[in-house]
């Protein structure tokens, strides 16, 4: 299970997420860096992943409205600012392994609506945040509706990802040139 981090929010990466099933989201969560490799998530179901897809589907939706300068769905909006409004997951605390060495744990299990708020409230100060917000773009490769934060040197930055969407893009220029004949 591969899962790309390639927009600079958490809360765009999750709305590029195409979260099958309960070990897809958790997958997810971990990578995300939103729950220690060590913490149980006992509860995770087929309801998450339905809430997760219902947070992923509202942040596309309010960070296209943003890029094409149109007034997002008032339904979208209020179901973000619901879904922040939750409590947070529990604190972070350092524990030590075995070795001595120390690592990232959280005092208890959170639970699916501390997880979403998590999410939610990323959106929330990315889409309020007028600095963040001007960095927001859309990967121009035709089939990707990736959104990510133009953080380059430049603001030149083309695709989601230059190792996966920006190679393809090119070499589909190079086929596309080699077929017409002229140097790619």
């Amino acid at each position: 299970m591969t899962v790309r981090f390639d927009s600079g929010r958490i809360s765009l990466d999750l709305a590029a997420q195409p979260l099958g099933d309960p070990r897809a989201l958790d997958h997810f969560l971990r990578a995300a860096g939103l729950v220690p490799a060590a913490t149980p998530l006992r509860g995770i179901d087929a309801l998450w992943v339905v809430r997760f897809r219902e947070l992923r589907d509202c942040v596309g939706e309010l960070a296209h409205a943003q890029l094409d300068g149109r007034r997002a769905a008032d339904r979208a909006l209020e179901r973000l600012n619901a879904l922040a409004a939750a409590s947070p997951p529990p604190a972070p605390r350092a524990v030590r392994t075995e070795t001595g060495g120390l690592v990232r744990a959280l005092y208890a299990e959170p639970d699916c609506r501390a997880l979403l708020a998590a999410v939610a409230r990323d959106a929330v100060d990315l889409l309020t945040d007028p600095t963040a917000r001007a960095l927001l773009r859309r990967c121009e490769r035709d089939d990707c509706r990736r959104c990510y934060l133009d953080t380059s040197r430049g603001r030149r930055r083309r695709w989601c990802s230059s190792e996966a969407c920006g190679n393809r893009e090119r070499v589909a220029r190079h086929r596309a040139a080699r077929r017409a004949g002229t140097p790619a």
